[in-house]
């Protein structure tokens, strides 16, 4: 298949707001792809690069955009794509970082202006068409005939929509995907809610459970071998022993189980998510770090016991053949209500103890892994701040052409001007972008490459969890989980608030020390 058919479809789903159409788009697309490229054309559509991140950022593809102009028409395959990100993302050594940008250019050299655009999009990670994995994963249930639950399943399992794809679509024949200790599964996530009011009116009666600003941990236990995964499914064992340990130790002979792990000061208190991630990346256990950090595991869901595969029975089913096997002190603290009033009680206690919120599970749901369902509800601490604008940068896929990424900066009023605390795309609407567009265009001072450098005039009301140390600002420090609730018109650049209000939240959370 030509990228430029794939890139039709990314194109049409993306002007569609029908589920209904954009399956029917997807899956014409799907079963169109020849056999060696079902695997890159599924991913591609679910926006993921079978590659994964292949070190190239946006200032990179922009200046692989300006090194010459796009083709006048279309000539390159989905094959051709994938076999030239493949070298690219295995070059390596002295010299590779010139190698990749001359490999990058020849290849958006042969792409024309829409090609360029989705490629652009997907190799950062940056794809916004409305057909993600979820979206696709029944897309290729529609092509293949197969039913939906069964390649849920199947990506579940493999944790990469590609080779599902492959499969459903050759063979037909998904067995080897089947629920096995060792093999990562993919986590159920969750959406947000707005707070604990609007959760307990969506669910009526819910189990309730401390969320843990920790590191998210899938155990497999078959007899005394525990292997321990990430979130997104490496091998992590080696860094938590004290997990293993204690995996080791519970009364069941095979075990899947969904956890975090998380360091706890002497309070039992929380340590910020940056100082529990100290513990993680390392291919060696340090006995010091250990003995300075130590980690608790807290399990809140099981997946398979003794062999016997947890993922579609209720949670309420799961959380009892959880708490048969693992005792209280090792389970994230939970309690199952319709009480509006006591819902409040058990979330406020969340927060005085320092944890990142409360989740809220339906009762009666399977546990649907990979996907983001609603029944899961999260529901965070949130903060707000009125911050100024001081740059932006030029959208891609849905958003090309607009000015999407806005850069947030807080009023320095020791040394004037602002420092910039992060970026943000999340919350806009497609009004919201058009207007900032416009406005952020007629405060232009300069650019550099795809940023966008404003006079700092707009004050925008931001809304996001708490505040992490980085390294890579200068008041070193930096929001997570941003997100624009609206403009302020109505306050000046000098009415912002200061980078000393962020340091005290960051002080308060003990982000930092006064």
């Amino acid at each position: 298949m030509q990228l430029s058919e794939l890139v039709a479809t990314s194109a049409a789903v993306a002007s569609t707001r029908s589920r209904n159409a954009k399956l029917e788009r997807l899956g014409a697309c799907l079963r169109a792809l020849a056999p060696d490229e079902r695997r890159a054309g599924a991913m591609y559509l679910a926006g993921e690069l079978p590659q994964g991140r292949i070190g190239i950022g946006w200032a990179l593809i922009q200046a692989a955009f300006e090194g010459a102009p796009p083709a006048a028409s279309a000539t390159l395959s989905i094959g051709d794509v994938d076999r030239t990100l493949t070298e690219i993302a295995e070059l390596s050594g002295a010299g590779s970082g010139r190698a990749r940008r001359e490999m990058l250019g020849a290849l958006f050299a042969k792409m024309t202006d829409d090609e360029r655009k989705f490629a652009g999009a997907l190799i950062v990670g940056n794809l916004l068409h409305g057909a993600l994995a979820g979206l696709v994963t029944e897309a290729i249930a529609r092509a293949s005939g197969l039913a939906s639950a069964v390649v849920r399943r199947a990506v579940m399992v493999a944790g990469n929509v590609g080779v599902v794809a492959d499969a459903a679509l050759s063979s037909g024949d998904l067995s080897r995907f089947a629920i096995t200790v060792g093999k990562p599964i993919a986590p159920m996530l969750a959406q947000t809610a707005e707070d604990i009011g609007a959760a307990m009116e969506e669910l009526h009666e819910a189990a309730l459970e401390h969320k843990l600003d920790g590191a998210r941990v899938q155990i497999h236990k078959d007899g005394d071998l525990v292997r321990v995964f990430s979130r997104a499914g490496n091998d992590v064992t080696v860094a938590v022993p004290e997990v293993v340990a204690i995996a080791r130790a519970l009364p069941a002979r095979t075990l899947i189980l969904d956890g975090e792990a998380i360091a706890l000061r002497p309070d039992r208190r929380p340590h910020p998510f940056q100082i529990t991630m100290r513990r993680f990346g390392r291919s060696i256990d340090d006995e010091d770090l250990r003995a300075s950090l130590p980690l608790e595991v807290f399990a809140f869901d099981a997946l398979l016991i003794d062999d016997e595969v947890q993922v579609d029975r209720a949670t309420r089913d799961r959380h009892a053949a959880l708490q048969a096997i693992v005792p209280d002190v090792h389970r994230v603290p939970r309690i199952v209500t319709a009480d509006p009033s006591l819902a409040k009680q058990f979330a406020d206690a969340a927060f005085a103890a320092g944890h990142e919120g409360v989740m809220a599970k339906a009762l009666d749901a399977p546990y649907d892994a990979g996907n983001r369902g609603a029944a899961w509800l999260k529901i965070k601490k949130v903060h707000t701040l009125d911050l100024v604008v001081i740059g932006v940068e030029w959208g891609s896929g849905r958003r090309t052409g607009t000015l999407s990424n806005i850069h947030l900066g807080a009023r320095d009023p020791h040394n004037g001007g602002f420092v910039m605390l992060g970026k943000t795309f999340k919350g806009m609407t497609d009004e919201l972008l058009a207007w900032q567009t416009r406005e952020l265009l007629a405060r232009e001072i300069g650019r550099d490459g795809h940023v966008v450098y404003v006079r700092p005039e707009l004050v925008v009301e931001i809304a996001f969890n708490d505040v992490q140390a980085s390294p890579h600002y200068p008041g070193g420090l930096a929001l997570r989980f941003a997100r624009v609730l609206r403009y302020r018109p109505d306050k000046q650049a000098s009415e912002a608030d200061t980078i000393d209000a962020v340091r005290a939240i960051a002080i308060a959370d003990g982000v930092i020390t006064s």
